[in-house]
């Protein structure tokens, strides 16, 4: 193994060490508790080593923000595996809701102002391009045309962050939450099915 090829390994096992440092602190005590100081003596570097893979504690937020993105990507993509159209997308809403309340630090900080706008919706872009296959999949399969498809899925993100914030916050138990997501995301696909089909014409009671 060459130098440099040892050299960048090393650099990223470090980095990765930083990362699941902060992961940890974030999840057990919380964004308060997440500073540059603190992960370096959790790592056992010292803070400059820590500046060298993140400029400042929002960098380093970011890649948090990105991570967990990335986890519920993969769920997301799991729940998009469902054959049944509609249960794919109770699926994924219940997994949406599952995520935040096993995940409450991670998922406020995914959706906090403290987070560049522009950026949070870089690293979720990836997730809500699931949600947008999904919801393509379901208007197809039940003859619905959306007259604005980008709002649609802003409604329906929308909907589940705000479940989600319950739950996260304690507002409402974890199963109450999974429950109020799926009824509310039947009770919306329902009014689309009815309000919207694709002949145009009202659809019949």
């Amino acid at each position: 193994m060459s130098t440099s090829t040892r050299r960048a390994r090393e650099r990223a096992n470090t980095r990765e060490r930083i990362i699941e440092a902060a992961l940890h602190v974030l999840e057990t005590e919380g964004i308060a508790a997440l500073t540059i100081r603190r992960i370096a003596t959790d790592v056992e570097y010292s803070a400059p080593v820590v500046y060298q893979h993140f400029a400042n504690k929002d960098a380093l937020v970011l890649e948090l923000v990105a991570y967990g993105h990335h986890l519920m990507l993969t769920e997301f993509r799991q729940a998009a595996q469902e054959p049944d159209t509609d249960r794919r997308m109770t699926r994924m809403a219940s997994q949406y809701v599952r995520f935040a309340g096993e995940h409450p630090h991670l998922f406020q900080v995914m959706n906090d102002p403290m987070v560049d706008a522009d950026e949070r919706r870089r690293v979720a872009e990836p997730v809500i391009d699931v949600l947008k296959e999904v919801l393509t999949s379901w208007s197809a399969a039940h003859d619905v045309v959306l007259a604005d498809f980008d709002q649609a899925c802003e409604i329906l993100w929308g909907t589940l962050y705000g479940i989600a914030s319950l739950s996260y916050l304690g507002s409402v138990g974890d199963d109450r939450a999974h429950h109020l997501a799926e009824q509310a995301l039947r009770a919306i696909l329902l009014g689309w099915q009815t309000e919207a089909p694709a002949n145009g014409r009202p659809a019949s009671s």
